[in-house]
């Protein structure tokens, strides 16, 4: 057979006449200098046609250049788009990703308002039985331990193929699989929201009772409500700041819950500490009657430090507020945010315990610092300094409830928006949310001991905190094996589910041997 020629395309008369020019040949789609190349596959578009000579002898000259750098901006800003924007149409539905124009400083407002509440008021019950240098020590770890988890599910909340993961319990699915991920997910989270939100109730309805007891006093004519009706009382007002429409517009409403937590959590220790000690206190851990009550002692006071910490069953839905692009990630603002409130969560809760352990020490009530303010120094300290208290102890109540139960409406919305294939309007959102409160009401009233039970209930949910964050991490991002990276996920994973089983076992025998008050339908 005849060699075949081989073809060559030569420049005009007005070029270089003997150069030769090969056929011309595409760049693979996206190649052009972007600042973020990571895409999902999906996304390829098809390969593009060999341009035309003419096609390129137009962009090589002087003349081409500012097309060609348009074409290339245009190029790179469709793949910054089509990177970022691999979002599910349903969010734009659901409230948690109905508004996407979250910054730095709501995350704050909103990890301040859900990370910092009523339960660090019980930390110095734990330095009772660790004592201070154990109780320092511990505080501290955890304290350390918990940010890096919260650190983990801020970076895994982008996934490398362009998907949001704007919720948990999405997480835990992409990272353990559909089933297995719901199974070991969804009722620490649904605890979490709703159960918190009960808690809420219970603690803030109480509130509202003193603090109507401090103003009105002892003189006053007025019949005082019953528990059951500061608890309606309560919700009341929640149903009410509820009606808000999505988690970014109630930012104002977290900044003054994170502002009355900040408050109350400084005056508490400060009044206990210029009061002065009571007499008779000591330092000295309070005697088991076994080793095994020791052992669970000490347990419970582990437990009572690890659930200081909450709110990691939020940080997605707090990141899923804000926007995101190649240059500017959502994890930036976030961590931002993330920091800031941690550094006041870390002046509140280190001083609340100390202090508040200093201050009392082994005759801290079961109450915690609230109820020893109370007790101790209810005579002497002024009523307007108490009053303020209690008022700002509500007020942080009614801000948390909202960021807590913005889950628990985001779940509902979903499900009649998978159904109905259209948005929840505005009438059934409103139904949804008293539906929400009339039923957390009607628990906090039915079950007035589950406050009892929350060592065990909490256990359950306490690898939430500690632990799935790092196991996600390795089945996510899959770091090389036996890597520094690797080890320390696996052993931090490990031990907060040995450290969940201990709580939960601590629990469980603490219930056995001492018992708990049952009664239904008679809140205290």
């Amino acid at each position: 057979m005849g060699e075949k020629k081989e073809t060559k395309f030569l420049r005009p008369e007005s070029l270089s006449p003997r150069a030769e020019i090969d056929p011309a040949i595409s760049a693979p789609p996206f190649q052009l200098h972007c600042p973020s190349m990571t895409r999902s596959p999906s996304l390829d578009i098809a390969p593009q046609t060999p341009k035309s000579t003419l096609a390129s002898l137009l962009l090589s000259t002087p003349i081409a250049s500012p097309m060609k750098k348009a074409i290339e901006s245009m190029q790179c800003y469709f793949e910054e788009v089509a990177h970022f924007t691999k979002l599910d149409p349903q969010d734009a539905w659901l409230p948690i990703t109905e508004s996407r124009n979250g910054n730095a400083y709501y995350s704050a407002f909103h990890t301040l308002s859900s990370g910092l509440g009523a339960q660090a008021l019980v930390l110095p019950l734990a330095f009772t039985t660790l004592s201070w240098t154990w109780g320092i020590l511990c505080l501290s770890l955890v304290f350390m331990w918990q940010l890096y988890t919260l650190w983990l599910l801020v970076q895994l909340h982008e996934s490398e193929s362009g998907i949001r993961h704007s919720r948990y319990l999405r997480l835990s699915m992409a990272a353990f699989g559909e089933k297995q991920g719901k199974l070991l997910a969804l009722f620490p989270i649904m605890y979490l929201s709703g159960g918190t939100c009960v808690t809420l109730i219970m603690i803030g309805g109480g509130t509202m009772k003193i603090f109507f007891q401090i103003v009105c006093g002892e003189t006053c004519s007025m019949r005082p409500l019953a528990a059951i009706e500061w608890y309606f009382l309560f919700v009341c007002l929640a149903i009410i700041l509820a009606q808000l429409p999505n988690l970014n517009s109630i930012a104002g409403v977290s900044l003054i819950g994170a502002i009355t937590a900040i408050s109350y959590c400084t005056l508490i220790w400060v009044v206990s500490i210029v009061q002065g000690r009571p007499e008779g206190v000591s330092y000295d851990p309070p005697e088991a009657k076994s080793d095994m009550a020791r052992i669970c002692d000490v347990l419970n006071a582990l437990g009572i430090i690890a659930f200081a910490f909450r709110g990691h069953n939020l940080v997605l839905e707090i990141q899923g507020t804000m926007p995101s692009s190649a240059k500017k990630p959502s994890r930036k603002p976030m961590w931002r945010g993330v920091k800031l409130a941690y550094l006041i969560i870390a002046t509140c809760l280190f001083p609340l315990a100390i202090g508040g352990y200093w201050a009392y020490g082994d005759l801290m009530p079961n109450g915690g610092m609230l109820n020893a303010l109370h007790k101790y120094h209810g005579h002497d300290t002024s009523k307007l300094l108490l009053g303020l208290t209690s008022l700002f102890v509500v007020l942080n109540c009614l801000s948390s409830f909202q960021i807590y139960a913005m889950p628990v409406f985001d779940n509902l919305e979903l499900r009649f928006t998978s159904k109905m294939k259209k948005p929840c309007p505005r009438w059934l959102r409103i139904v949804f949310r008293i539906f929400f409160g009339c039923l957390a009401f009607f628990i906090s009233v039915a079950l007035p001991f589950l406050m009892s039970l929350a060592g065990l209930i909490g256990g359950i949910a306490l690898p939430v905190t500690l632990a799935y964050p790092c196991f996600m991490w390795i089945q996510i991002k899959k770091p090389t094996k036996y890597s520094a990276i690797w080890c320390l996920n696996w052993i931090l994973g490990v031990s907060g589910m040995v450290l969940s089983m201990l709580v939960i076992a601590g629990a469980i025998w603490t219930i056995v041997t001492t018992g708990i008050e049952i009664h239904f339908f008679k809140p205290q």
